[in-house]
């Protein structure tokens, strides 16, 4: 194939899969149940997807929306999309009917890719969506689907296996990912080539990860975490084990199976394996590198953890605006010092503090997380005025509380949207919810303020407690009154069965404001 002087030097994410096909031919880069496909299988099959592509007329630059779950399918679309100098657009699939139609509209998607089984969920949008001209259906389950409607496998036959003809510069665009919108509709972050690429080559770095280990593709690939991740294994030539999502017993087969090595997930699901009643079933020694995201994880969990399974934990955070991850909590650090800790920059991103006037702060101050970095998406698609808000100061603003502590490791505080004004003091929901996880009854816990006629806010916590257990508000508080100041103890503990969560795994503490927005009225009368 011939390229231009520019695309000789170009950092493209379509050419992870060319050069390992051609460094490690018959090396297996994804395992998807009993499937193991090499590296050489997978460069033709994107290939040949690519092809397709560009053979109904899209053009570079052109968007196809994915509403896909975990599965080598949609691993083989997302860089079949990347090699033909397309945009990925994926939707979680979880979100209302409306919000993906205005995703797929608002991307101006000319083509879509959607598993069979959950082709029921939009079938009644695509009389609407006029400018998407190709759907693809993804064959998970073998579902009965209309008679015109087009499967991956029949897509690709007889479509070529060597690398398309596509103009493909380092900084073209790559992915819009949009953002989950609790306040509003969602907005488009867009990120190049560049961006997506450096950011896993840093994650191989500050992870460890080798082309001798094993992988997991379990959190969803539609969100920056996994995906970045599950690239980063391609890149440096590891399998990935693909997990249609987590469950434990699937978790641990895979584990004993595969002799996985190097995994990510939530510290809810570091819980969860923990006190399985199976856990002890299966041979989990394989595992070396568990990096656990979103979240810090409490003490009690962390030295269980890192006791059970005899591993070296660190700590990813990052977001889809700057692609993850932006600070590493590492190894070292683990036992050294506990609390919301998210540690130091990663090799790609430069971090400060800055107050509301653009200043930057020192050590003890605390202050609003910006970043610098290659990492740092290109903006928001069609939103210039909320690109410039979020990069004023010429740093990317997280809209998350900080400070540094003596050491240069930077502690979390908090949202600035989820600073709980109480009685004229300020309480990080973050410091209240890591006392209460401390609790080793407590398998969850999440802590808002809600409207209150005395406080204006009021700490509220509601808390998940371990199956099986007896567990009581007043047992929490009274746990809360030896770790903090009188005015960021709860007010209240709500106990629940389940929270509210995001695709991701994420509490969505939004609905449990508006679900329980009259909680202190309805007491008083």
């Amino acid at each position: 194939m011939f390229r231009s002087a520019e695309g000789i030097r170009r950092l493209a994410i379509g050419d992870i899969i060319q050069r390992n096909a051609r460094r490690y031919p018959d090396r297996i880069a994804i395992v998807d149940g009993e499937k193991h496909i090499s590296f050489s299988e997978m460069e033709n099959i994107c290939n040949q997807f690519a092809h397709f592509l560009l053979e109904q007329g899209l053009k570079k630059g052109d968007r196809v929306a994915c509403v896909c779950q975990n599965s080598a399918e949609f691993l083989f679309v997302m860089y079949g999309i990347a090699k033909a100098g397309l945009v990925w657009v994926p939707i979680t699939p979880v979100l209302a009917p409306a919000d993906i139609e205005y995703i797929i509209d608002h991307s101006d998607a000319r083509a879509l890719v959607v598993d069979d089984v959950l082709y029921p969920h939009v079938a009644a949008l695509l009389p609407s969506l006029s400018q998407v001209e190709t759907v693809v259906t993804i064959p998970l389950s073998g579902a009965d689907l209309p008679g015109s409607t087009l499967s991956f496998p029949n897509a690709i036959t007889g479509h070529p296996v060597h690398e398309p003809d596509a103009d493909i510069h380092s900084d073209d665009l790559i992915s819009i990912m949009y953002t989950s919108g609790t306040t509003g509709r969602p907005k488009g972050v867009m990120h190049d080539h560049v961006s997506v690429y450096v950011a896993a080559l840093g994650n191989i770095i500050e992870g460890e990860m080798t082309k001798d280990d094993v992988v997991t593709c379990m959190l969803p690939l539609f969100h920056c975490a996994q995906h970045v991740v599950t690239m980063s294994a391609l890149a440096v030539g590891a399998a990935s084990v693909v997990l249609r999502g987590f469950d434990p017993t699937a978790f641990f087969t895979a584990v004993d199976k595969e002799k996985i090595s190097w995994m990510v997930g939530l510290p809810i699901m570091y819980k969860t394996m923990l006190d399985h009643p199976e856990a002890g079933n299966y041979d989990l020694s394989s595992l070396r590198y568990c990096l656990y995201a979103m979240a810090a994880m409490d003490e009690g969990t962390l030295r269980r953890a890192i006791d059970r399974f005899g591993a070296r934990f660190a700590l990813g955070t990052g977001q889809t605006e700057v692609y993850p991850s932006t600070m590493y909590f590492k190894p070292e650090e683990q036992l050294r010092r506990f609390g919301p800790y998210w540690g130091i920059s990663s090799l790609t991103v430069d971090t400060a503090l800055m107050d509301d006037e653009g200043n930057l702060l020192s050590q003890g101050q605390i202050g609003e997380i910006v970043h610098q970095g290659p990492n740092v998406m290109k903006g928001y698609w069609k939103n210039e005025q909320a690109t410039e808000q979020v990069q004023t100061f010429g740093w990317h603003h997280t809209g998350d509380l900080g400070v540094f502590d003596p050491d240069g490791q930077l502690i979390f505080i908090g949202r600035k949207k989820d600073m709980i004004k109480t009685g004229g003091e300020n309480v990080p929901a973050g410091k209240v919810e890591n006392v209460i996880l401390n609790d080793s009854r407590v398998a969850n816990a999440a802590v808002v303020g809600l409207p209150h006629e005395h406080w204006g806010e009021a700490v509220t916590a509601f808390v998940i407690p371990k199956p099986g257990t007896l567990l009581t508000g007043e047992e929490i508080i009274n746990g809360c009154k030896k770790e903090l100041a009188g005015f960021e103890i709860p007010k209240a503990v709500v106990i629940l069965n389940q929270f509210p969560m995001t695709a991701t795994g994420k509490i969505q503490k939004h609905v449990l404001k508006e679900t329980y927005v009259k909680y202190y009225a309805a007491m008083e009368t």
